[in-house]
């Protein structure tokens, strides 16, 4: 794997213009914005979304796309933004311009001898890996290993994490964080500044917020280590050459290894301080101390997830008593990167079965209230259900269906929940009338809905090139009945990286 920062400007633009990049989620195969972006980064022409508006989209709410994922069955929910594409394209012709590129990646490099150890710089794929395994791969190499390793040489392990990142970034200090506070405070409106018009494209598509970027691309992703970065910078001016602590960061989250409740405490101000400054803070509920440093590096529903491996294979012999175990686990852990990876492992099981099952609906019931306390394991849960069905009769799959679905819709706010019940229910072997007010939904079922506000663009070719029908890449309903391991081999991945 190669950081990012490493590529060329030309091979960057390639990777953030993925589809996969785009949206680094798990979505059916057979949406993808691949068409879309390439259409519209033939229609630009290398250039910006300017020469091609009628009006200022900055005054417009709903220019990016939002939807939710419901991560507890409840109440507490992810918003994941899909950039509008011209934007988007015209943010990565910015950024990938070739002096703009090297710009970035210098600052990249200032922050490599610091007091913090950044450990998620994106990163690509150079072999057969995809990009996210890659990804996952340098967080295993990088922070665990290096967490346990720290435990010759600290007592102490202290975890915080940044409340809301994505949604709280003051978006001007995207500016500081590429050519300082001074220069970005005397340079503000002038149209020269990179940083600034960075900040002027993140601001189009969120109506002129200067509060928070979108979340749920590489690109984004990228965007928040700059000025993460820069927080690091100011960290290490603040700790004034001190050698008696560690701190390793993961995206927005910190651990500090010192050998001292006191210092521990005293470094945390400074993370909560520096934090601030570009409109952070730490989530207390999430900060925490461990005077073991080998148990606090490893996070409590993984070590939970080894002891619960093999499933209780050696004494949960059936499929229904692994499932009533994975049913335990995820109420200890819902959501947790361990539950997401065990139910990714039994569907990979249950997926080998065959024949009758005596205790089939059993089954279904079971593996439904997985998701309904832990929406985020749906991916995984479909393909379980998807085989546990498919093994029924033509009637009996629509009555199951039929529950199943009756039962997760009733999970509030979750287009993502219901973009992955409309690829299991979709198949004309299921023979289910799936009805959603999702617009991504609406538009896998050919109806032609908006999903991106494109009334303040100009030329008839970009908005030809936005044309939504173009993210369905194959007909939903030739989908397979039955979702093959492959479906949700990045859903299994993406688990290892919380």
């Amino acid at each position: 794997m190669k950081k990012i920062t490493e590529l060329t400007a030309k091979a960057a633009a390639e990777h953030f213009l993925k589809g996969s990049s785009y949206f680094n989620g798990d979505f059916p195969d057979y949406i993808s914005f691949q068409p879309i972006l390439a259409e519209v980064s033939a229609t630009l022409g290398g250039g910006g979304f300017t020469g091609f508006k009628s009006s200022n989209p900055e005054m417009l709410s709903d220019v990016n796309y939002s939807f939710v994922a419901n991560k507890d069955g409840r109440f507490a929910w992810r918003p994941f933004e899909l950039m509008h594409p011209a934007i988007y394209v015209s943010l990565v012709n910015l950024v990938c311009s070739e002096g703009t590129w090297a710009e970035i990646a210098a600052r990249f490099s200032a922050f490599v001898h610091g007091s913090v150890t950044c450990c998620s710089v994106p990163v690509v794929s150079v072999s057969h890996q995809s990009d996210q395994a890659a990804q996952i791969s340098k967080w295993w190499q990088e922070v665990e290993q290096q967490s346990l390793c720290y435990s010759l040489e600290f007592s102490h392990v202290l975890h915080t994490d940044v409340t809301d990142c994505y949604g709280s970034l003051y978006t001007h200090s995207i500016a500081w964080a590429l050519h300082g506070k001074e220069a970005a405070k005397s340079g503000k409106g002038k149209g020269t500044l990179v940083g600034d018009k960075i900040d002027f494209h993140i601001r189009a598509g969120r109506y002129g917020q200067t509060n928070g970027i979108s979340q749920g691309s590489v690109l984004m992703d990228f965007i928040a280590e700059l000025v993460l970065g820069y927080v690091d910078e100011l960290i290490t001016k603040r700790m004034g050459g001190a050698t008696d602590f560690r701190i390793l960061r993961y995206r927005d989250d910190y651990r500090v290894f010192t050998n001292s409740d006191v210092r521990a405490e005293e470094i945390l101000k400074v993370i909560s301080d520096e934090l601030r400054s570009v409109g952070m803070r730490l989530g207390a509920s999430k900060t925490f101390v461990n005077t073991n440093v080998i148990e606090g590096s490893i996070k409590p529903d993984k070590l939970a997830g080894i002891d619960l491996q093999d499933l209780g294979e050696t004494n949960a012999k059936t499929i229904q008593k692994q499932l009533l175990r994975l049913h335990s686990f995820g109420r200890r852990f819902p959501n947790s990167g361990a539950l997401r990876r065990l139910v990714g492992d039994l569907h990979t099981k249950v997926a080998a079965q065959n024949g009758e099952l005596d205790d089939l609906e059993v089954q279904v019931a079971i593996a439904t209230d997985i998701a309904v306390v832990s929406p985020q394991t749906f991916p995984a849960v479909a393909g379980i259900l998807s085989h546990l069905i498919s093994l029924q009769g033509a009637e009996g799959k629509i009555i199951l269906w039929s529950k199943v679905y009756q039962k997760m819709s009733k999970v509030p706010h979750n287009g993502y929940l219901e973009i992955w019940l409309q690829r299991v229910t979709k198949p004309k072997a299921v023979g289910l009338e799936y009805v959603s007010v999702e617009p991504i939904c609406k538009i896998v079922n050919g109806d032609n809905v908006d999903i991106w506000n494109n009334s303040w663009i100009a030329s008839q070719d970009l908005s030809a090139a936005l044309h939504v029908s173009k993210i369905v890449v194959k007909d939903a309903t030739e989908t397979p009945e039955v979702m093959a391991l492959s479906e949700v081999e990045l859903f299994k991945q993406n688990a290892w990286s919380y």
